[in-house]
């Protein structure tokens, strides 16, 4: 079973169906693979729907994602948030992304995300595993 998670940015290209929204599509369309987002990455794509509309489009589209297949985690144990502020120590990463990266290392997946500027420079690192969708 391949294990993904996908940070705001792949849940935002899916939902409003840019570039890259096909990866994402596949990965939550394969039998073989479970798809999570941390809530820290759920509360940005709630929050920037929220800001382009209002309360009921904001939850729905959060809705929409659990509809998908996005598997929502929690996690926020001691030693979780310790990995996730190492990693944010680490260097110019948000924090946000930085729980999404901790979230797959726990998980032993692959982060998803069409972000490069945050992402190009821990590729090289071997930090996590990362599909770029574009």
């Amino acid at each position: 079973m391949s294990i993904y998670v996908l940070d705001a940015s792949a849940m935002v290209a899916y939902l409003a169906g840019e570039r890259g929204a096909e990866v994402v599509e596949a990965l939550l369309n394969d039998t073989n693979s479970l798809c999570y987002a941390h809530s820290l990455n759920l509360c940005e794509v709630f929050y920037d729907a929220l800001r382009a509309t209002n309360e009921p489009h904001a939850e729905q589209t959060i809705k929409d994602l659990y509809d998908a297949g996005v598997m929502e985690r929690h996690d926020m144990s001691r030693d979780f948030w310790h990995s996730v502020g190492r990693l944010k120590a680490r260097g110019r990463i948000s924090l946000a992304d930085c729980f999404g990266i901790a979230l797959a290392q726990k998980l032993g997946g692959e982060i998803v995300t069409s972000d490069h500027h945050e992402f190009d420079p821990i590729v090289g690192l071997s930090i996590v595993s990362v599909r770029f969708i574009r």
